[in-house]
């Protein structure tokens, strides 16, 4: 196809799926039930799409499509709302959105502060879905490159950054909480060789230590008991500003969508990393490039913003490597694989010429997605504020009880209780004693891709670490982990300031005898 004819095509297909009044219910009715999926803790953008795809069996492949697409984006999406009002992120891509989301919430500005994220998401998901139809070929190319020691680099990488982040004084605590997660993802059958780690006798932990529980239980179960032991108001739905965001804003933050949405595709186009690395990686590009970095963690429009448009924005980067290679960018992805083989369509090479117009059809889908998510999402926000005005004593229960319901909900094992509640009890006791939580669950999240991909690089190396140095990704992560490592430790913070100083002494003597001549 050339150019014109792709573009009438795209058109077209959106045109078509949004004339049909059946077409438009299944695009917000499962649009709203993503929303749903990822506000609740517990119910994952990864579960809603395994869900669905049962129910989508006997669909035309295009309606399957539009349905299990508008869940996934609804899902990434929703974590946001959760984790603004009451500090539990829904899912794990909205943690970062936490950190500044719910002090806005607290500060009164919990509608606002939704409308940005809600608009955001949108813009994430739109430019996406753009490179989904213009950049896949190169960008593909690229995730190419990523062999073990790449993906145990950036692993490494994003249990690092999230401690680097999220450390409320020392920077060693988010590390040592980040490592902790590490060592729980190391828990149960060691994936090449099957042989049980730390499993003390328990069959229940074989299958290691699932996220959800974790999730749940490290974010949920302190904040419930910080709630209700020092009865902190969690703010006030009246005091809440306009939904709709200005234009002013959107254009002073332009630049934190623009680099945050480029963020979240390269991130989801390298195949199993996901949207919570995305968000953090954008969050920490905001926060460095930022001229008060000190706001950050205290309720910053800009740091939200970036959030929420790089986790949406990963939704198109994971479809790059799931239609053109057969590789899933991230866990919702995988499921998409399977909904679409049962549906007949097989991803790789091969799709564009059994079927040459599908990744078309894709992004028409995202477009539709995302402005579905943009009205479904604004429509909500009044009502989901409305929260706020329930009283801690009776809200903080309920949420314990949906976490439980979260937790036993996966597979219906009741283990996951008693797995839940150590963790919950150990994140509040971490939390006191100054260390983030946040780390913790990426380092369980991130640790098996760690944990398999680095035993398997040495393997086929025969333990050599050489090829790290010989690789240009490897090593180009490496540099980046040494540089990241470094620039925290004390005497390169304080040599760094030095250096600063004297250049700057030099510059404005400079200026100095300038104006004098």
């Amino acid at each position: 196809m050339h150019i014109l004819e792709r573009l009438e095509y795209f058109f077209g297909t959106v045109f078509s799926l949004a004339s049909d009044p059946f077409n438009l219910l299944i695009l917000f009715s499962s649009t709203l039930l993503g929303i749903i999926f990822g506000a609740m803790p517990g119910l994952t953008a990864t579960l809603g799409v395994a869900l669905l795809t049962t129910l989508t069996y006997g669909m035309p492949t295009d309606l399957a499509m539009l349905a299990l697409l508008s869940i996934y984006v609804g899902a990434v999406y929703g974590g946001s709302y959760s984790a603004i009002l009451i500090n539990i992120p829904g899912t794990a891509a909205a943690a970062a959105t936490a950190l500044d989301g719910y002090p806005l919430a607290c500060k009164g500005e919990a509608g606002r502060a939704i409308g940005m994220t809600t608009t955001a998401s949108a813009i994430g998901t739109l430019i996406g879905m753009l490179f989904v139809v213009s950049l896949s070929p190169l960008i593909s190319t690229f995730a190419l490159q990523f062999t073990s020691f790449e993906f145990f680099l950036l692993a490494f990488f994003g249990i690092i950054i999230s401690g680097t982040l999220t450390s409320p004084d020392l920077v060693s605590k988010g590390w040592i909480a980040g490592f902790i997660g590490l060592f729980l993802a190391c828990v149960g059958r060691d994936p090449l060789q099957f042989y049980p780690r730390f499993t003390f006798g328990f069959s229940q932990l074989d299958g290691g230590i699932e996220i959800v529980p974790v999730l749940i239980g490290a974010f949920g179960i302190p904040q419930i008991i910080q709630v209700l032991k020092d009865k902190v108001l969690m703010g006030e739905a009246k005091k809440f500003q306009r939904i709709l965001p200005e234009l002013k804003t959107i254009g002073k933050n332009f630049k934190h969508i623009i680099r945050s949405a480029l963020i979240g595709v390269g991130i989801g186009a390298i195949p199993g990393i996901g949207e919570d690395i995305a968000g953090w990686v954008s969050y920490g590009a905001a926060k460095n490039s930022s001229k008060h970095p000190e706001r950050f963690g205290k309720g910053e429009y800009a740091a939200v913003i970036s959030t929420e448009t790089a986790n949406n924005a990963c939704i198109g980067g994971a479809m790059i490597p799931l239609l053109t290679l057969g590789i899933p960018g991230s866990p919702p992805a995988a499921m998409l694989l399977g909904a679409l083989l049962l549906h007949g369509v097989n991803p790789g090479p091969m799709l564009s010429f059994e079927h040459p117009t599908f990744i078309l059809e894709v992004t028409a889908i995202l477009l539709l997605s995302s402005f579905a998510m943009w009205i479904t999402g604004l429509l909500l926000a009044k009502q989901v504020v409305k929260v706020l005005r329930i009283p801690p004593e009776i809200f903080m229960p309920v949420i314990g009880v949906l976490c439980i319901i979260g937790s036993y909900s996966l597979g219906l094992n009741l283990f996951n209780l008693y797995l839940m509640l150590p963790v919950g009890i150990i994140a509040y006791v971490l939390t006191e004693m100054g260390y983030p939580i946040a780390p913790l669950v990426i380092g369980v999240i991130l640790g098996p891709m760690a944990d398999e991909n680095i035993r398997r690089a040495l393997m086929v190396s025969k333990g050599s670490f050489l090829p790290v140095f010989t690789r240009p990704v490897s090593l180009i992560l490496f540099i980046i982990i040494i540089f990241t490592v470094f620039s925290q430790i004390p005497p390169y913070k304080r040599f760094k300031n030095r250096m600063k100083e004297r250049f700057l002494a030099w510059y404005f003597s400079r200026q100095k005898k300038r104006k004098k001549h």
